[in-house]
């Protein structure tokens, strides 16, 4: 799986933009979570989703990012989380152990 790493504000601008294009999915990980740790293993070993972009965002590192991204979309922060963003909305969150590669395919089909 190519990961894009988010770091900054105009990264997650960029993201929204190209959510008019194409899916972005949004993976937040902590790095001192031995349960975020496990299913980040289990969501990369699945079959990846065309036509999606993916995207990491560490916790620890970069909390300010997290919590805006909480903020502007309303989405109670989770570890780990991911999130499914379309034409510049949140779609689709989940986190912990109902993270699946699956559900994003089927909701990129919707």
């Amino acid at each position: 799986m190519n990961w894009s790493t988010l770091h900054t504000e105009e990264q997650l601008q960029n993201l929204i933009k190209a959510s008019y294009t194409r899916p972005q999915v949004i993976f937040k990980h902590s790095t001192r979570c031995y349960i975020s740790a496990r299913v980040l293993k289990d969501f990369e070993e699945e079959p990846v989703a065309e036509g999606v972009d993916f995207h990491f965002l560490d916790l620890l590192a970069n909390r300010a990012l997290s919590n805006k991204i909480a903020n502007d979309w309303q989405v109670r922060h989770q570890s780990p989380q991911v999130l499914l963003i379309k034409n510049g909305e949140c779609i689709y969150h989940t986190s912990h152990a109902d993270i699946s590669m699956e559900d994003i395919k089927a909701l990129q089909r919707a």
